[in-house]
């Protein structure tokens, strides 16, 4: 299948948006997943013609193109609760304000739409990112949460993200959710009340990232099949599990590169991800949107691990069906 082959700049924010395109281009990916921090976009200058245009200036100098935008950071600061210190450590400035969390709310909803709208300037029809969740923190189902404490969470979504998608399909673009622990949606069942609650519209759908299914031990394949038709975006990014007896799926609040970490990301090809099946199965949906590298490695450096991943996602994306079924040629008609 012919899918380009992009690098999510989320990981690399800390370089200059030139730079990471001229490292990109060089190692021959087809573009960006451009992400709206450090200086890669800034989101708030959507109506600044000659600021869109030297974004894209900067991909053709580099032979790159963008189908995808990023804004992460500010989506995950619309429906949490709380808001505290970590999200001050991941929002600018202009949204975070004066820290009080309703308003950090709905300055963080005001960086969507704009985002939306700096998306349409580009000509990109598709903006990934996350929606925060005011009932992740009763994953651990204690102190008990009933069952109305927990649809009120849905709403809370629902009622947050509907103006936010009214702009976006005013300018024609799609936001597609990262599932992910700490979202709204983080695995299967809450990917599919995620999808009830905001009643299934076409502008919603999903950043299918499979790293974060292997440790939850979810099968992506079923998943990909299941949500064929909101797939809107992939990630090719990885996991390992290191469950031996003492190293637990949640974490133990220990850090990425510690061996004690009962799963971590890996650098792409690296991991548990069983992407052959999952790419049969992005054939078989009729997926043919960017595959986009998100390079996530404590153990492995980002130019190590970033161009390596080309060769990889190529092979992948090189598995094309056949034009007939390989019992065709048994035919005598």
């Amino acid at each position: 299948m012919s899918r380009p082959i992009t690098l999510f700049t989320g990981q690399w924010a800390d370089l200059p948006f030139e730079e990471v395109a001229r490292l990109a281009g060089e190692w021959g990916y087809d573009g960006l997943e451009i992400a709206c921090w450090g200086d890669h976009i800034d989101v708030s200058r959507w109506d600044d013609e000659e600021y869109v245009q030297s974004r894209l200036d900067i991909l053709e100098r580099n032979g790159l193109k963008v189908w995808t935008i990023s804004n992460h950071l500010a989506g995950q600061a619309v429906c949490d609760d709380p808001i505290d210190a970590r999200h001050r450590d991941i929002l600018n400035d202009r949204v975070w304000g004066d820290g009080d969390p309703e308003g950090v709310r709905q300055r963080a909803a005001e960086e969507l739409k704009d985002t939306a709208r700096f998306a349409a300037k580009l000509g990109v029809k598709t903006v990934t990112g996350f929606t925060g969740s005011s009932i992740w923190k009763a994953v651990a189902m204690f102190p008990p949460a009933s069952d109305e404490w927990i649809a009120a969470g849905y709403q809370d979504f629902a009622d947050r993200f509907h103006p936010i998608l009214d702009v976006f399909e005013e300018v024609g673009v799609r936001f597609a959710l990262e599932v992910h622990p700490s979202e709204i949606a983080y695995d299967y069942w809450t990917a599919k009340a995620t999808l009830d609650a905001i009643g299934h519209r076409k502008s919603f759908g999903i950043n299918f990232d499979p790293s974060h299914f292997m440790w939850q031990q979810l099968d992506p394949v079923a998943f990909v099949l299941d949500f064929a038709d909101r797939i809107f975006h992939v990630h090719v990014k990885e996991s390992v599990t290191n469950l031996d007896g003492r190293n637990g799926v949640l974490g133990s609040h220990l850090p990425w590169a510690n061996p004690r970490r009962g799963w971590t990301f890996v650098s792409t090809g690296h991991g548990e991800v069983p992407w052959e099946p999952v790419f049969r199965a992005l054939n078989f949906i009729g997926y043919t949107g960017p595959t986009s590298v998100e390079w996530e490695d404590a153990g492995m450096d980002r130019l190590q691990g970033a161009p390596e991943a080309i060769a990889f996602v190529r092979k992948l994306n090189a598995i094309t069906p056949p034009a007939a079924t390989f019992d065709a040629a048994f035919s005598t008609k």
